[in-house]
């Protein structure tokens, strides 16, 4: 078979090309969370270790650096 067959004979079917292209759908939706969430994760860490770079050279107290952790997290303890 030549794969110009095959490739028609699976967009007609559409037993087959409809959950083929809602798989496909979801699967780039996860891997697209996956690499934001993981951009997110990098950043997070890279602003830590900046904070704690700033606090070394004494530029910085500790407990300014606390309070900058503190302000970018999501869930804030009021």
């Amino acid at each position: 078979m030549d794969i110009t067959t095959l490739l028609h004979d699976f967009v007609s079917d559409e037993d087959v090309f409809i959950p083929a292209l809602i798989a496909s759908g979801v699967v780039i939706i996860v891997l697209i969370s996956g690499i934001s969430k993981t951009i997110q994760s990098v950043a997070r860490e890279r602003t830590k270790r900046e904070i704690a770079a700033y606090i070394a050279e004494g530029s910085m107290t500790p407990e300014q650096g606390e309070r900058l952790v503190k302000s970018g997290s999501r869930f804030t303890s009021c």
